[in-house]
C-alpha cells in the first residue's frame, strides 16, 4: 500500500507540473497574440489530438504539451502533430524547447509563410 501511495504521489506531482506548464503557456500565448482563442482539447474524445488549439485571426495552430523533453509521446500523438503541422502549425512543446516553438508559432500565425520547428527527438 505504501508503494502505491508513493507512486500515486509522484504521478500527481508529474501531472501538476505539466498542468502548471500548460497553464503558464496559455497565459503567455494570450499575451503574444492579443485577442486569440486558446482551446484545451478533450483527451478522451480523439486519442492523440494535441492539447491546445490556438485560433488567431484567420489562422490556427496546435500544441501538444509535455512536462519535459524526455517524456515519451502517447499513442497517436506524433501522428496528429505531424498531420496538423502539414495543415497549419503543430508541435510538441516542453520547457526545454518552448522559446523555439513559440518563435515558430509567431512566424506561422503572424506571417503568410509556414514556420518549421525541429522534429521531436
Amino acid at each position: 500500500m505504501r508503494l502505491f501511495l508513493l507512486f500515486y504521489a509522484d504521478f500527481e506531482v508529474l501531472i501538476m507540473r505539466e498542468n502548471k506548464f500548460q497553464s503558464d503557456l496559455i497565459k503567455e500565448i494570450k499575451e503574444l497574440f492579443p485577442g486569440c482563442i486558446v482551446l484545451k482539447n478533450d483527451p478522451n474524445y480523439i486519442q492523440g489530438i494535441p492539447d491546445l488549439l490556438i485560433l488567431y485571426k484567420k489562422k490556427w495552430a496546435s500544441l501538444e504539451c509535455k512536462k519535459s523533453e524526455h517524456e515519451k509521446p502517447r499513442p497517436n500523438q506524433p501522428y496528429y502533430v505531424d498531420k496538423m503541422n502539414g495543415m497549419s502549425f503543430s508541435s510538441f512543446i516542453y520547457p526545454e524547447n518552448k522559446e523555439e516553438v513559440l518563435d515558430g508559432l509567431q512566424s506561422a500565425l503572424r506571417s503568410g509563410g509556414k514556420a518549421r520547428v525541429s522534429k521531436r527527438k
